[in-house]
């Protein structure tokens, strides 16, 4: 499996998990705030701010009832329409500009999600330098082809996708020219409940399909994303916000600066920790072992003197015989006289 390149930075077991803010809708319809969001990101050591491309109208009908009115009981947006949501949530285009030439000065990537065709060519006009399919979409084939005309790497979530869609989607973005392809693991639920994410999918999907794999994660806090790296997650996505406390309508599961900083250091070091499949010392360990247990001379011993209980123990540090041989040695005699704290070796042992 070859490493992904986005820019100057690489994507891959190696290498340290790429990290992805989510802006969304956190931006409360203020292109203050949504410039205030991508400072305090960059300030977190992510390498990429994601927005949405989308207009109320290009996403759904302005219906407000049946099934376009949201009347999930256990539902973030219990209450609303389909279209004043997506009219709430969604970023002028106007500011997409402003937006990513921030992500610039801060040497952050700025991408972000399409919707539909023309949300495509709206971004290809600002010349992002990759794209995002959100769970969603992942069975929409014509957008999927439609970003894989432009050849530019392409992140899939796969919420909500069983085996056969996520196939199609793989094979449609490969056929239509995507040689670049990452597919995330995403539960699509808002906030998502623990017991739902099935982090063991992980090392699956990569070993199923061949591609990279991260994940897009909608649970409270850092736990889900930190094992998600240690089972193989490349890439991490979580909602980012200034502060919950801010209202908006994905600010009840994203996280705040801080948070997001921490996870930045945390995902990188567990990175490091997962290593390969490895036996015996690391070169850090091998220092160490002088602090194993040996066999050493425990008083002093008269030359000829049977060894025994007494005047042998096994004790630290480890410059002795192994513990292993200490049923061998004992009553045998000692070639020469030996003082306490001598390390026990062969050659003093008749």
């Amino acid at each position: 499996m070859k490493t992904i390149t986005i820019g100057n930075r690489k994507i891959g077991p190696a290498e340290k998990p790429f990290i992805i803010a989510e802006m969304s809708g956190n931006h409360n319809q203020s292109l203050d705030r949504a410039l205030k969001i991508v400072d305090e990101a960059a300030a977190t050591g992510v390498d990429a701010l994601k927005i949405q491309t989308y207009t109320a109208d290009t996403m759904t009908l302005d219906i407000p009832t049946g099934e376009f009115f949201v009347s999930q009981a256990d539902s973030l947006w219990k209450g609303r329409s389909l279209h004043e949501l997506y009219k709430d949530a969604y970023t002028p285009w106007e500011w997409h500009e402003p937006i990513f030439e921030r992500c610039r000065k801060h040497k952050i990537f700025g991408f972000s999600t399409p919707f539909d065709a023309t949300a495509v060519d709206f971004l290809e006009s600002l010349n992002v330098p990759f794209y995002k399919i959100a769970s969603f979409e992942n069975t929409d084939l014509p957008l999927i082809r439609k970003v894989a005309a432009t050849k530019k790497p392409m992140i899939i979530s796969t919420g909500m996708a069983n085996v056969a869609e996520i196939f199609e989607a793989i094979q449609t973005a490969r056929q239509g020219g995507c040689e670049e392809l990452i597919i995330l693991k995403c539960t699509s639920a808002y906030p998502a409940p623990f017991e739902e994410i099935n982090l063991a999918t992980i090392p699956n999907l990569r070993a199923t399909f061949g591609v990279e794999v991260g994940i897009s994660d909608h649970t409270m806090g850092l736990g889900v994303s930190i094992a998600a790296v240690a089972l193989g997650a490349t890439v991490i996505e979580k909602h980012f916000t200034l502060s919950r406390s801010d209202g908006g309508v994905d600010s009840a599961f994203s996280m705040e600066p801080e948070e997001m900083k921490a996870l930045v250091v945390e995902a990188e070091r567990v990175q490091k920790a997962v290593g390969q499949v490895s036996y015996g010392s690391t070169a850090k360990e091998s220092a160490s072992k002088v602090y194993r247990r040996s066999i050493y001379v425990a008083k002093d011993i008269a030359e000829g003197e049977t060894l025994n209980s007494e005047n042998l123990r096994i004790i630290r540090p480890g410059l002795g015989l192994e513990p292993k041989h200490i049923d061998v040695v004992l009553g045998r005699r000692a070639r020469t006289s030996l003082k306490k704290g001598t390390p026990l070796s062969w050659d003093v042992i008749s």
